[in-house]
């Protein structure tokens, strides 16, 4: 595994402690509210997650995770990232990403971590800083 393939995976680990956190303070208020067990297994964590995540880089181009590995977000074409590219990623990595990767991981490896599936489908790359 690469250098920069090794912070990604740390840092979305340390976006991903973050989100649990948030996730449980948030459906201990929706537990009175809601009481279908999937939404609280299923979508209140995702919608945590993404949430976080959208804000962050939205904002600064770095979730928590990122910036304590020392990553940044760009857009590969060098304008400022945009709402849709932001969520083309997330739910690109969530949903289709892993089989992508799975099918040719040599692909990506030489792109020394920077450039992974969801990155290409949303023409974004990640950089040290």
């Amino acid at each position: 595994m690469k250098s920069i393939t090794k912070k990604r995976t740390k840092a979305f680990l340390i976006d991903l402690a973050i989100s649990t956190a948030v996730t449980t303070g948030v459906e201990y208020v929706l537990r009175k509210k809601v009481k279908n067990e999937a939404i609280h297994a299923i979508v209140t964590p995702t919608v945590v997650l993404w949430s976080l995540e959208f804000a962050q880089l939205r904002k600064k181009g770095q979730t928590v995770g990122y910036k304590k590995m020392g990553l940044v977000l760009e857009n590969e074409h060098g304008t400022k990232l945009t709402s849709s590219q932001l969520l083309k990623r997330m739910a690109y990595r969530d949903s289709i990403s892993p089989f992508d990767y799975l099918k040719n991981p040599t692909a990506y490896e030489q792109q020394n971590g920077q450039l992974l599936p969801h990155d290409n489908f949303s023409d974004t790359v990640v950089k040290e800083v």
